[in-house]
């Protein structure tokens, strides 16, 4: 994940067996918004998973990458299936298993202070 200068939104990407990498834009409000559904990891025992993929100026500079308008998610045992309605291309369903998902829950944590939750009170 990568944030813009504005503190909008992210750059996320995600690695894909079998297939090549996809990265999707993904809005502040919605990152506000899973940080506060996701649970934190409780298992101590979780082992993190392999490095993602990198992000580049070339990632941010191409004109094809989808914007996320909103997001479902669906818990399934051991795993989170996340389905992305995209604004430019067909919707994205993903699915992380346990350790993906407290990775991405503490990339997105690390990222608040230099996002604008504008649905803050």
């Amino acid at each position: 994940m990568s944030c813009d200068r504005v503190g909008n939104l992210l750059l996320v990407k995600f690695s894909n067996k079998g297939a090549s990498d996809l990265g999707i834009y993904v809005p502040a409000s919605i990152v506000f918004w899973l940080l506060k559904h996701l649970p934190a990891n409780r298992d101590p025992n979780l082992v993190a998973p392999p490095a993602g993929p990198q992000i580049t100026q070339q990632d941010w500079d191409n004109p094809y990458t989808p914007r996320a308008q909103y997001v479902q998610c669906k818990e399934m045992p051991g795993a989170l299936r996340m389905h992305f309605a995209l604004d430019s291309k067909e919707d994205l369903t993903v699915v992380l298993d346990r350790s993906n998902v407290e990775l991405m829950r503490q990339i997105m944590m690390m990222y608040t202070k230099d996002l604008i939750d504008l649905d803050a009170q």
